[in-house]
């Protein structure tokens, strides 16, 4: 067998190669990983990244780009070696794109050790470049349906005659593994409905998952399924045929009424002789002999490793990186003028682009009068809701076929029903789908546009892997949950949260905001409008609860502490404190009266939020209940805040004492002294780039990137993920 001493074959054929290469040399050289999607999907990509995709490598974060989302996560070393090939360059703290690659090639021959820039699965705001954390199958593809919802309704809103700013496509891979899950029937099934003809799935037919051959598993015609719902659906019969993936993509560019899915037969592990079409190439390393023999396949020098051959980068350059700069140029130049023309849209986008909030957004946020009847939190939050959308254009959401019980529909006049035809809406209606109801709103936020979405607590089951991502990808998703306990009425136990509201807490980086009454409902909202990087469950009441009366106890205001002193003793230090959420706080505060006509000393805390540490409390009171809506065992406990316990339910540690910051330190507020940022401009080689749109920063904003973590080494990794909040003892003072 002789060996190439250079690779051969044409210039789109060594850059193939070389994709498939450094998947192959990066997984050898982590021992763990994912080849044989990399190896047999290398053509696709490189068509898709060099010859269609409207992306602007040296500004990963133009506001039109085309999205690309790898939903078969695993495969994350096509994506990083594209990344890498195309000199994508990385996004700062500062919303700055600088000189540094978003991916290097010291980055790949780290893939998967901790603190590289190519983790196991692709992550957003780790890796510039990525639009979406996957890994979990069938996320990527949901998230791509709110892009390309987004992508309809800023067109709608902000495009005027002469300036279409917003026009961009969505491109999604995915799998068999993608196809198999019901989250991916879920979102294609309405995407269909709503006719997104900016979305175009990529379906990997390789016919292969991990325990071998999808015929053990999976026999449907994936074609007459999607036709039937409604999409436009293509094939190319060769994954290397790039011609015909060009007529494919071209196929989807000229399609106006329809989401388009491409089907591409590809084979997994493509060259390497002993397991192509097999599970061993989906999920394991080749071994140095398969490695050699993929190697020559490819007319590739065998033992060369992490191998760029001479001209890789020029062409890419001259392909997407040429294109992407003209677009990016042209439409940075076409805002300069549209600022002119329209510049209360212009600040609006610029708002929404830095998730910021207009000026005098809580101008109408009411106030609640006592009320010992009182009213459901759902209806409070409703009411507060529909105070605040009107300031916010660009605040929009739906419910997953509850919005008459959730409480949850956009009501003032023009707001209207996200349909086609009628896409500049801000009602959506996400049917009975709260799995991809969740990912899509995920999407809708990855696209800057501020979204919610709702449904019942108990079935927040349905939508948990997407809620959770929402929180790994640290974007500021309102999920919305009402009927939140036993107050159910006559539904019974199957629509009885019991353990929903545990677990929910349990997921780190999501604010868990339970409210007692309807003035902690109105300051919930405060609290999460203002929130850039953490997505919300804010979870009410089907039935009504007192409205506590303010000049009695403390203003609700103490809810962006996430835990406050609603009442003390009249005099002298409690002896008891009293700590309850949601509906229990009025229950609660009914013990606090009858125990202080008895003469004991009590203390109550309305505690909204769990994300609070329970370390070093006051030392005063000698007995402690914790009143709240959950499962858990009657054992007594010594709480942290000394004395003598009352029993109360377990606390998981991860729920109720993990720690961070409290929430009101979290939300980025205007400051009066510095101005909003603007999109970054990108380095100084640009020669059009407008004064009006050099970069500004206020020193309180951390700015939503791509790429916002400090470099690797800086600090421990995990200690971005860990929220750190002060003890409650700090707010119960």
């Amino acid at each position: 067998m002789t060996t190439p001493r250079r690779p051969s074959g044409d210039l789109d054929t060594i850059c193939v190669n070389t994709i498939r290469t450094l998947a192959i040399d990066a997984v050898e050289k982590a021992d763990s990983g994912h080849p044989g999607t990399p190896m047999g999907m290398a053509p696709v990509g490189y068509q898709l990244w060099q010859r269609q995709l409207r992306f602007d490598p040296a500004d990963p974060i133009w506001p039109n780009r085309d999205r690309f989302v790898l939903s078969e996560g695993h495969a994350s070393i096509l994506l990083y070696a594209l990344l890498h090939l195309a000199q994508v360059k990385a996004v700062n703290p500062a919303y700055e794109t600088i000189g540094r690659a978003s991916v290097t090639l010291e980055d790949i021959k780290s893939f998967r050790e901790l603190g590289s820039r190519c983790p196991g699965h692709p992550e957003y705001r780790w890796t510039s470049g990525v639009e979406a954390t996957t890994g979990p199958l069938g996320q990527g593809v949901a998230n791509s349906v709110g892009m390309a919802i987004a992508s309809l309704w800023l067109a709608s809103r902000y495009n005027k005659p002469g300036f279409e700013l917003f026009d961009f496509d969505v491109y999604a891979l995915m799998g068999d593994g993608c196809m198999m899950e019901g989250i991916s029937d879920e979102a294609a099934s309405l995407a269909g409905h709503l006719g997104l003809s900016k979305l175009c799935w990529i379906y990997d037919n390789n016919h292969i998952t991990i325990e071998g051959n999808t015929a053990l598993a999976f026999s449907e015609d994936v074609g007459t399924i999607f036709s039937g719902y409604g999409w436009n659906v293509t094939r190319v019969s060769d994954a290397n045929d790039l011609g015909s993936l060009s007529k494919a993509f071209q196929v989807f560019r000229d399609e106006t009424e329809r989401p388009t899915l491409v089907i591409v037969d590809s084979h997994i592990g493509y060259g390497a002789p002993d397991i192509v079409d097999t599970s061993a190439a989906h999920g394991e390393p080749l071994g140095a002999a398969e490695v050699k023999k993929a190697k020559h396949s490819y007319g590739w020098p065998e033992d060369a490793k992490f191998l760029i051959p001479d001209g890789v980068y020029k062409h890419f350059a001259e392909g997407i990186g040429a294109r992407g700069s003209k677009l990016r140029d042209a439409w940075m130049s076409l805002f300069s003028d549209y600022e002119h023309k329209h510049p209360e849209l212009a600040a609006e986008l610029l708002a929404m682009q830095r998730r910021e909030l207009p000026e005098g957004w809580d101008a109408d946020i009411p106030t609640f009068d006592a009320d010992p009847t009182g009213v459901a939190t759902r209806d409070s939050s409703g009411e507060v809701l529909n105070a605040i959308a009107p300031r916010v254009p660009w605040l929009i959401g739906g419910s997953a076929d509850l919005a008459p019980s959730t409480k949850t529909r956009l009501t003032f006049a023009g707001a209207g029903d996200f349909e086609e035809g009628n896409v500049g809406a801000r009602n959506f209606h996400f049917g009975i789908r709260e799995h991809a109801a969740a990912a899509i709103t995920s999407g809708l936020a990855l696209s800057k546009v501020r979204a919610y979405w709702s449904s019942f607590l108990v079935f927040s089951d349905y939508a948990r892997g997407a809620i959770r991502l929402s929180a790994l990808m640290e974007i500021p998703v309102i999920h919305v949950f009402t009927h939140d306990s036993i107050g159910m009425g006559q539904d019974g136990p199957t629509h009885q949260p019991v353990e929903q509201l545990v677990s929910l807490r349990a997921i780190p980086g999501l604010v868990v905001l339970r409210p007692a009454d309807a003035n902690e409902a109105a300051e919930a909202w405060r609290v999460i409008m203002a929130l850039q990087h953490d997505p919300v469950a804010l979870v009410l009441t089907r039935q009504a609860v007192p409205t506590l009366d303010r000049s009695r106890y403390a203003p609700a205001s103490g809810l962006a502490q996430g835990a406050y002193v609603l009442a003390d003793p009249a005099e002298g230090p409690p002896e008891v404190i009293i700590i309850a959420t949601g509906s229990e706080v009025s229950l609660a505060v009914a013990a606090y009266a009858e125990l202080s006509t008895e003469g004991v000393a009590v203390r109550v805390v309305s505690m909204p939020s769990c994300s609070c540490s329970t370390a070093n409390p006051p030392p005063t009171a000698t007995r402690c209940c914790l009143l709240r809506s959950g499962p858990g065992s009657r054992s007594r406990r010594h709480p942290p805040w000394g004395g003598t316990a009352m029993w109360a339910p377990t606390v998981r540690s991860s729920a109720c004492t993990r720690s961070g910051p409290p929430l009101r330190s979290r939300i980025s507020r205007p400051s009066s002294a510095s101005p909003p940022t603007r999109w970054p401009t990108p380095p100084a080689t640009r020669s059009n780039d407008t004064a009006s749109l050099k970069h500004r920063t206020s020193s309180n904003h951390r700015g939503d990137t791509h790429d916002h973590r400090d470099p690797p080494g800086s600090r421990p990794r995990s200690e971005h993920l860990v929220r750190r909040h002060p003890p409650i003892a700090s707010h119960l003072r």
